[in-house]
């Protein structure tokens, strides 16, 4: 069955992304929409994977999940980022309809080239900020209003979102979304990215659990 979105109705002068592909993606998780925006101020482009129908008249679940080639792709242990993703999937899949919108800004923000010379540095005993500091990055260049612009614009009103970093959660309610609740993700923990965690927790206010 066809997947229907609402469109947004905000003004189209306002708007800074615009949508320009769509089509099926079937995966091992489940039937998912994958739908193609571009941004209109700047060369980025973004992806958001839709489940259901998403309405303005109740919450979905959503994620904003910023690219990780490294997690995501790879595998990689260094961080939780693909099992993240995976399970914010899984139960988008169980729940029957939502969105994850995947945006490139890889290494938050500072590139994959200069976030593998970040991984050398950590290799080398500095934590994840520490190691984007030293390059001449600030520890988190991410913006994410134009993510928040993307959920308006499928039809969303009302979201469950699926963070533990407050400052996606403060980009949607500034969108004017209505933040219902946040859902945490439950991810097979990993010694190899616990310091990570620890990180993000106590130097940029994660809501992650640490053991």
């Amino acid at each position: 069955m066809a997947l229907r979105l609402v469109r947004n109705s905000t003004n189209v002068a306002s708007r800074t992304v615009e949508r320009v592909a769509e089509a099926r993606l079937p995966t091992e998780t489940g039937e998912f929409r994958i739908v193609g925006f571009r941004s209109l101020v700047s060369a980025e482009e973004f992806v958001a994977l839709v489940k259901g129908e998403l309405r303005p008249d109740r919450s979905s679940l959503v994620r904003i999940h910023s690219q990780c080639m490294t997690g995501d792709v790879f595998g990689s242990i260094k961080c939780d980022c693909g099992r993240q993703l995976s399970a914010a999937m899984k139960l988008i899949e169980q729940e029957g309809h939502g969105a994850i919108v995947y945006q490139q800004q890889e290494g938050r923000g500072i590139g994959i080239i200069n976030k593998i010379r970040a991984y050398a540095l950590q290799d080398e005993g500095a934590d994840t900020i520490e190691a984007n500091e030293r390059l001449g990055f600030e520890a988190d260049m991410r913006r994410y209003e134009q993510c928040a612009e993307i959920l308006l614009e499928l039809g969303l009103r009302a979201v469950r979102v699926m963070s533990d970093n407050p400052a996606k959660i403060r980009a949607l309610r500034q969108a004017g979304l209505k933040v219902v609740e946040r859902v945490p993700l439950a991810v097979e923990p990993h010694d190899f990215f616990a310091g990570y965690l620890k990180t993000k927790k106590e130097k940029m206010g994660h809501l992650c659990s640490v053991a």
